[in-house]
């Protein structure tokens, strides 16, 4: 499994990011790329405790077992469902956006994920480090397939 905690796979993806533009084709699904970097970008706030949000019911009777389900070695399934709190509908500025996410990315990956909060996973629950690296890593690579990258 990839780690952004190691410097060759953060340096991989992050150079997979740069060859996304304004016009990269989706492979699937309905976001444009901007939405899509976007999207990204909530998941990352919340792991470095730049954004808050609740635990859903749902959450906490079933996190637990998605989240097991999700750290395994397949790649996540396209078109699968999102939190509505990661919807994005507006279309936010790309050069933007991508800029800011390589930034929470590069700070995810400091010092071997020490600035991932420590306080549980809104749907997940509690999470180790390794299964923040794992989680985030999975979902950051199933949107660079999407688009082809």
């Amino acid at each position: 499994m990839k780690n952004l905690f190691a410097t060759q796979d953060l340096n991989e993806l992050l150079a997979r990011f740069e060859l996304l533009n304004l016009d990269s084709p989706r492979q699937w699904g309905t976001m444009t790329v901007s939405q899509m970097l976007a999207h990204c970008i909530k998941p990352l706030e919340v792991a470095l405790g730049k954004a808050e949000l609740p635990q859903s019911w749902f959450g906490k009777l079933f996190g637990g077992i998605i989240k097991r389900m999700l750290l395994g070695e397949k790649p996540f399934q396209q078109n699968a469902p999102t939190s509505p709190s990661f919807i994005i509908k507006d279309n936010p500025n790309f050069d933007k956006e991508k800029q800011y996410l390589v930034t929470l990315i590069k700070e995810f990956a400091q010092n071997n994920g020490e600035n991932i909060r420590k306080t549980p996973h809104p749907f997940f629950g509690k999470m180790t480090q390794e299964e923040w690296n794992t989680l985030t890593y999975k979902h950051l690579d199933h949107h660079l397939r999407q688009f082809g990258c």
